[in-house]
């Protein structure tokens, strides 16, 4: 069963998001304001989702809360009619799902099973909205300054697998500090800004293979 922690500016939201998500078959574990409340022991509990509304808080004063927590739990995220800016930002802090606030209970349920099944998810309107222009084209990124070491290979195909820090260091049997300093190196090396930016310009380079 796929437990769900919310995070909702308001009692109503919450309330809402909680009997959506009953509705879809899926668990609610608990629920939060905003970012801020959310520590170690929720984390440490392990949700398999942490379902944000948006509005939850200001955007750049939650951008580091919400990077460090993506790096610990699978985050979805719901906005209203987001725009391609919008919806950029939220993959580059490490959204695992960028969803319509209205969607539907079944709809809910796919997309949270996809995305622990460690896809990366989004509404239809979403991906017609990032298509580039035919017309334009996208520079290739530069080369590593520095090659990767063979255990930042091994993160690398870990992290390509959808596998958070937790799980690497379970994996690699390292302490998740270990796994969170090997993504930091990796990210550095390939300035990427996110996870997913990383394996994206290592598919680029032959430093992964699909």
């Amino acid at each position: 069963m796929i437990g769900v922690f919310i995070v909702a500016p308001s009692a109503a939201s919450r309330a809402h998001l909680r009997s959506l998500v009953l509705e879809a078959g899926l668990t609610p574990v608990g629920s939060a304001r905003d970012l801020a409340a959310i520590d170690d022991t929720v984390l440490d509990s392990e949700p398999d989702i942490l379902l944000i509304d948006r509005v939850s808080g200001p955007p750049e004063s939650e951008r580091a809360d919400l990077m460090e927590i993506a790096g610990r739990s699978r985050v979805v995220l719901l906005v209203d009619r987001a725009g391609q800016r919008q919806i950029v930002r939220a993959f580059q802090e490490g959204a695992w799902a960028v969803l319509p606030r209205e969607l539907s209970a079944p709809q809910l349920r796919a997309a949270l099973g996809a995305v622990v099944a460690g896809l990366i998810v989004a509404h239809p309107s979403a991906v017609r909205s990032l298509a580039p222009s035919p017309a334009l084209e996208t520079a290739a990124p530069s080369p590593p300054a520095e090659p990767l070491t063979k255990r930042e290979l091994q993160v690398l195909e870990m992290l390509a697998a959808g596998l958070l820090n937790k799980e690497i260091a379970a994996r690699l049997g390292i302490s998740e500090h270990t796994a969170k300093f090997h993504v930091a190196s990796i990210l550095g090396k390939l300035g990427a800004a996110t996870r997913t930016e990383a394996v994206t310009i290592a598919l680029r380079h032959g430093l992964l293979l699909l």
